[in-house]
């Protein structure tokens, strides 16, 4: 069988079999990715333009270097340093891009259907790296290409995707990607964040989240797209942690060994923190060089430093667990104290005192 489609806009308009080409071509570029040298002859000669209208990091990066490793030309289109700013339209800017034959535009817009407007208007072949609320396929297929490598079979996997349902674009393509492969959808959420008559489209909806992870093989966490709400859908973030956030204890009504997607928000706390502390940690560097001529200046940036550790830890343990319910706080502030001490003994070792030669040192 053979892709037939000259555009990727919408899972939507994909049978199973063509999903499932997909998921058995990727197999292949996967040992591609394993190899030394990786790169291989396959788009040589193509140039792909990345047309993002909305930030992307993950998604951009992930374009442009399998596009390379595919041995493609890439060029990267930033609205903000083009013509965009002073009045172009999206079909303007790719026709402009198109006359320098480019082969393949990779679009990302805000607006929901831009990407199958943008293919009636241009030659090119136009992929779709998500369009407002409404779809985004090359994420819902790199989220079945991990299910089939952890589950195996899609037929009869139960799956739950818990959240704002209503304005995940994910969501929406991997609802359409799982009912097509024969796995059972189930819908999870308040009914705010649930788009009117979403059964239609072959999913079961549940209100409660205990109810809805009975019995599940996988678990999509999406997060509040708070940019996209435009207003509050929620009486407050806590409240909706405490209904729908996913605990150990929620986590034992799913079936033994379920697979849970998620980016967990304590992650993101803990990036933020270790970014600050190695910042400090960089700052300490300088300072050592003053140890020899002013012991007590050390010491005393030594002891601001593990208190700031001590009481960011604090801070980050605190929220976490307010806002997500999961985490307690005592582990994490716990683990930051231990981390601490350790710097504190390094300094010390490393300049050879005692605490007591470190207290009492004289200029």
């Amino acid at each position: 069988m053979s892709f037939k489609h000259k555009h990727l806009l919408s899972i939507a308009s994909l049978s199973a079999e063509e999903i499932m080409l997909v998921l058995e071509t990727a197999d292949s570029f996967k040992e591609v990715s394993g190899r030394e040298i990786k790169k291989v002859p396959a788009l040589r000669g193509k140039t792909v333009v990345n047309l993002f209208f909305e930030p992307s990091t993950r998604t951009r990066t992930s374009f442009e270097l399998a596009a390379k490793r595919l041995s493609a030309d890439v060029i990267n289109f930033s609205p903000t340093n083009s013509s965009v700013v002073k009045g172009e339209t999206l079909l303007d800017t790719a026709r402009n891009i198109e006359a320098m034959q480019a082969d393949v535009i990779v679009l990302r817009h805000p607006a929901a259907g831009a990407a199958d407007t943008l293919a009636r208007g241009v030659k090119s072949s136009v992929i779709n790296a998500g369009d407002g609320w409404h779809e985004h396929p090359t994420q819902a297929l790199l989220d079945l290409y991990t299910l089939r490598e952890k589950k195996r079979d899609f037929n009869g996997l139960r799956v739950a995707i818990v959240g704002d349902v209503a304005h995940s674009r994910v969501a929406r393509s991997n609802i359409h990607a799982l009912t097509k492969v024969g796995a059972e959808v189930r819908v999870v959420g308040p009914r705010t964040m649930m788009p009117y008559g979403i059964e239609r489209l072959g999913v079961r909806l549940y209100d409660r989240l205990d109810e809805g992870l009975r019995g599940v093989d996988v678990i999509m966490m999406l997060r509040l797209q708070l940019e996209r709400q435009g207003r509050a859908l929620y009486p407050t973030i806590r409240e909706y942690s405490r209904l729908y956030g996913l605990t150990a204890e929620r986590l034992k009504l799913a079936e033994p060994g379920a697979l849970v997607i998620t980016v967990p928000l304590v992650l993101q706390y803990t990036v933020v923190h270790g970014a600050v502390f190695v910042l400090f940690g960089l700052a300490a560097a300088g300072m050592l060089a003053l140890a020899d001529r002013e012991p007590r200046l050390l010491f005393a940036f030594v002891m601001l430093l593990c208190c700031f550790e001590v009481f960011f830890a604090a801070m980050v343990a605190i929220l976490a667990e307010w806002l997500l319910e999961t985490v307690p706080w005592w582990t994490i502030l716990a683990g930051n104290l231990l981390a601490a001490l350790v710097m504190m003994a390094y300094f010390f070792r490393g300049h050879r005192v005692t605490w007591r030669e470190f207290i009492h040192a004289r200029r």
